[in-house]
């Protein structure tokens, strides 16, 4: 380890940068399917370490700010290549200008990192602060804020952040208390600790302390996994996922239309259930569009049958008002049919940003921009328990769906007892989009204690028992359906009382602690 250290320590920029982009490059195996999360604490490590390099070898604010953003754009370059398909096949752009679009996307969310480096380095500086100290206080807070900035600036785009790499690891039991931020704190903590272990200034009494810090954050992990946060709620539940598997190119295409319409009809109709479910947008025309007794003849079915359907579609409410929403059917709800609108939308998939129209015009994707609707919504009823729907890119948003469970219960409301997520990942083909986005699943139910039922067109349909794991799975790109039982839960996790603000408070009072301690050791002695 020691030589290792020295190496780093005698590395140029040029050849500091050139590794941090090759380590960044190789978090993605980290991530869904490879699931290797060690990959994401050690470079994390090698970057601190080259962060906390001191005396002649230290680098500038500038250069730190060099190196971290290099490592970000390698990370999330390789995280969300996948993007590059969908622009190039369906947004009708050339793969090389698609190719930039994605560096200028990641080259820009990589600025998060960037700023979090320069500002630790000032912050250093000013405060004249230990190598130690640094990296406990510091840097874990600061980039755990870059990764916090990227979950809702600008709408957010928080995929791939490094919490998820811990769906599988020791630290997955802390999701249920801190939710992923925390854990990207945690993880941070965990490879400024690597970092610091060879560091030439920490002396062998705080190597010991590290080691052990090492391992309280391991078992408090194990101990928190045994921890049951919420119970079984009623009687389970018969469910059938719908898996359509409509090649992308020809859902929209005119001469389709009707050929999913039917296939939807059949494959709802093949059989009763106590929930039926289809994937987002599985009818591809707006409701004003759909023949007039298409929704009925499904409502009436579903009430003949004592059954639930969930269905996908944009609903049109006159004029270019349009939402990506689901409809409910079933015996309860009559003929004034259940509604969940989508209210987290993707920037250039469904709204355009402001100043971003010239870029739309290049590409051909249908339906650029939808209306919204509120954040909190209600649950649908079903068989005595119930499903709160999220769409596609929604499942990102860990805190805002942990802040719908947290209103239901605030204003007396039943509250969810069972997740669903309705999407469409057939944009981006047979990538690791898929496996990337069960795996953000995956956490949405660590952190609730609910289960979570997936319906979506190529994969992955799922079903996600509390605790992460999944249960049952569809192949991918195959029409099928995924037949399930399914037992809701009750009961409030820390995560969702509290949401983010826990591992926010604990980074305010890092950020506390170096400046005391910067003001301590910079006071000037009485005389």
């Amino acid at each position: 380890m020691n030589k290792a250290a020295g190496l780093l320590s005698s590395l140029s920029f040029r050849s500091s940068l050139l590794l941090m982009l090759v380590a960044g490059g190789l978090n993605f195996l980290s991530f869904a399917p490879f699931q290797f999360w060690p990959v994401q604490v050690i470079g994390m490590a090698l970057l601190f370490t080259l962060l906390l390099r001191e005396g002649n070898t230290s680098f500038s604010r500038r250069q730190s700010g060099w190196l971290a953003w290099t490592y970000s754009l390698g990370w999330l370059s390789g995280c969300v290549s996948w993007l590059v398909y969908a622009m190039s096949v369906f947004g009708g752009l050339p793969w090389i200008l698609s190719a930039l679009a994605l560096l200028f996307l990641t080259g820009a969310l990589s600025l998060y990192f960037a700023v979090a480096a320069y500002i630790t380095h000032s912050l250093r500086q000013r405060w004249k602060l230990s190598a130690t100290m640094t990296g406990l206080l510091l840097l874990p807070a600061l980039f755990t804020v870059a990764e916090w900035l990227r979950i809702w600036l600008l709408t957010g785009f928080p995929w791939s952040i490094s919490g998820y790499a811990h769906t599988h690891s020791t630290l997955a039991g802390y999701a249920p208390v801190i939710g992923v931020l925390g854990l990207c704190w945690i993880s941070a903590l965990l490879s400024v600790a690597l970092a610091l272990l060879p560091h030439p200034t920490v002396n062998r009494q705080k190597k010991i302390s590290l080691a052990v810090l090492l391992l309280a954050v391991f078992l408090g992990g194990l101990a928190l996994q045994q921890v049951e946060w919420t119970r079984p709620q009623g009687e389970a539940i018969q469910v059938r996922l719908l898996q359509g598997n409509v090649a992308q190119d020809m859902k929209f295409d005119q001469d389709h239309l009707n050929d999913s319409l039917a296939l939807y009809h059949d494959m709802v109709m093949a059989a009763p259930a106590d929930l039926i479910v289809t994937p987002e947008t599985a009818l591809p025309m707006l409701s004003s569009q759909l023949p007039p007794d298409y929704l009925p003849a499904l409502n009436t079915y579903m009430m003949d049958n004592n059954s639930t359907l969930i269905l996908g579609l944009g609903v049109h409410d006159g004029g270019d008002r349009y939402s990506n929403s689901v409809l409910g059917f079933s015996r309860q709800y009559g003929n004034q049919p259940y509604r969940y609108d989508k209210h987290h939308l993707v920037p250039f998939g469904e709204f355009i940003p402001p100043g971003f129209r010239w870029f739309v015009k290049l590409m051909s994707i249908p339906m650029g921009e939808f209306s919204t609707s509120g954040p909190i919504q209600p649950a649908m009823k079903v068989a005595g328990q119930w499903v709160m729907p999220n769409i596609c890119y929604e499942d990102l948003f860990g805190e805002e769906i942990a802040a719908q469970l947290s209103a239901q219960h605030a204003a007396g409301q039943p509250v969810a007892s069972i997740l669903l997520n309705v999407s469409n990942l057939a944009w981006y083909g047979n990538s690791f989009a898929i496996p990337q986005h069960l795996q953000i699943s995956q956490m949405r139910v660590m952190e609730t204690g609910r289960p979570m039922l997936r319906s979506t067109n190529t994969g992955a349909t799922a079903y996600i028992i509390p605790g992460g794991k999944v249960e049952a799975l569809l192949p991918e790109n195959r029409r099928d359906t995924l037949s399930v039982k399914v037992q809701g839960r009750t009961g409030l996790t820390p995560y969702i009382l509290v949401g983010n603000w826990g591992v926010l408070g604990l980074i305010g009072l890092s950020l506390m602690l170096a400046f005391f301690r910067g003001r301590t050791q910079n006071r000037p002695e009485r005389i």
